[in-house]
């Protein structure tokens, strides 16, 4: 799989540090293939894309995505698109890793991830499938997360 990653910070309310950008890059590769080893479709967005664009965005920004593209209010976590982009609230990233006691770079991997699964097929739209896909999620999390990459992050 050849598949070009372009990470963006789009937001200043959260420090993120650019090695964490280099470092979440160089995993995504990783992280799509291990995402399509469990695509939930033979046929998923995942498999055709040459280009993935990950934009972190503040609460403003993702408040009007989530509204405008899916009709709901309030910021989240992450959208994903099939053309290739997904999308990162990084405020809430910042907080769901303060209340789990979470490095902030692994929850934005958790994101990041999540937005593979879509990709790959998965559905999180009733409790079964966010099951299924929050299993698949944290196993790759789990796999990737590594002393290597913690230490990458740290600078």
């Amino acid at each position: 799989m050849s598949l070009e990653v372009i990470i963006g910070n789009h937001q200043e309310t959260t420090d993120i540090p650019e090695n964490w950008l280099t470092a979440l890059e160089d995993v995504a590769h990783h992280a799509a293939a291990l995402a399509l080893a469990r695509a939930a479709t033979a046929d998923s967005p995942l498999h055709h894309l040459a280009t993935l664009e990950v934009a972190l965005v503040d609460d403003a920004t993702s408040s009007r995505v989530h509204l405008d593209f899916m009709d709901i209010a309030g910021p989240t976590d992450v959208i994903t698109f099939h053309h290739g982009e997904i999308v990162i609230g990084a405020e809430v990233a910042r907080r769901q890793a303060d209340e789990f006691g979470e490095p902030l770079a692994r929850e934005i991997l958790r994101y990041l991830i999540h937005g593979l699964l879509h990709l790959a097929g998965h559905e999180d739209a009733d409790a079964d499938e966010r099951k299924t896909m929050e299993s698949a999620q944290e196993a790759i999390v789990s796999q990737l997360w590594t002393p290597e990459l913690e230490a990458r992050i740290a600078g």
